[in-house]
């Protein structure tokens, strides 16, 4: 499974069969809990998360939902690299951009008291709040894209059609001394840029 000279440990089924029972197993009860987990090394995998959110495995799409979904559970970033983690393997793996997509928004109340929910491409629903919150990345060409936290220092990057949707409910508020254009969701606020650069030219 490992490359890099790397060997996975006596007694460990090696190849994504392996993954694929370990994280099975793991996560019998819900998301397994990869933050307690610190197993050797294996190498690195010869698997990518493309900006798309689409995840190859040598080379080749993985076409089965279930199992996207499967690998998904078992991810976790340390020091900015991304791996899939079991109780005996971690193995690292190439993510290009976010490991996850925000493909959908749901919308409860309004104002202060509106809470805005998205559901990710491996069909996590992450409600956005203090804890799981929205942050703005200044693109090449000036424009911002939004990513919203998940878990853990993993992330899910919002489509852009999401993306028009969260500026027109955006509003001005102050904040770190200076007013901001951004979006309220379970009682925080998430500023995008300064307000005078979200204003419509006169």
């Amino acid at each position: 499974m490992a490359n890099q000279g790397q060997t996975a440990p006596a007694g460990i089924k090696s190849g994504i069969e392996g993954l694929t029972d370990s994280a099975r197993k793991a996560g019998a009860k819900g998301l397994p809990p990869v933050h307690l987990w610190n197993p050797p090394f294996c190498g690195d995998l010869d698997m990518r998360i493309a900006r798309d959110g689409t995840w190859f495995y040598n080379g080749t799409p993985i076409g089965r939902p279930a199992l996207v979904r499967l690998f998904s559970t078992i991810l976790k970033r340390e020091n900015g690299k991304h791996f899939l983690v079991t109780p005996v393997e971690k193995v690292g793996i190439q993510v290009d951009d976010a490991p996850f997509l925000a493909v959908e928004m749901a919308r409860d109340g309004e104002g202060d008291d509106r809470t805005l929910r998205f559901r990710t491409n491996v069909d996590d629903w992450v409600t956005c709040d203090a804890q799981h919150w929205l942050r703005f990345e200044r693109d090449k060409d000036g424009g911002l894209t939004p990513y919203l936290h998940v878990r853990a220092d993993l992330w899910a990057k919002v489509t852009r059609a999401i993306y028009y949707d969260l500026v027109d409910l955006g509003e001005e508020h102050m904040a770190d001394g200076a007013m901001k254009f951004g979006i309220r969701s379970g009682g925080a606020f998430f500023a995008m840029a300064d307000a005078d650069q979200m204003r419509p030219a006169s």
